[in-house]
């Protein structure tokens, strides 16, 4: 426990930081996981859509330092590779 006034806001503030972060980050993680769903599912409308979801929330969540640029770029990046290929696949 911190002994110092300025020490104990500092950790006021490190616990509500983290619990705003962890609701982020569970919001992205969830709107991913939606994406990767609806295209293993074939649905390639929804997929589309649950994609620029996903995309948006990882640009919010970088943005505002949660993850890291790279990181959501990755993840996007991914996301609308899996997308092209079960498109491709489905065109055959």
């Amino acid at each position: 426990m911190p002994n110092i006034k300025s020490a104990e806001k500092q950790q006021r503030i490190a616990l509500k930081r983290r619990a705003i972060n962890k609701t982020n980050t569970s919001k992205t993680k969830t709107a991913v996981k939606k994406a990767e769903e609806s295209i293993a599912s074939g649905d390639l409308q929804k997929a589309t859509e649950d994609i620029k979801v996903a995309a948006s929330t990882l640009d919010k969540a970088a943005g505002k330092g949660i993850i890291h640029a790279n990181n959501a770029a990755r993840h996007k990046s991914r996301l609308e590779k899996r997308l092209n290929k079960t498109k491709a696949a489905a065109s055959k």
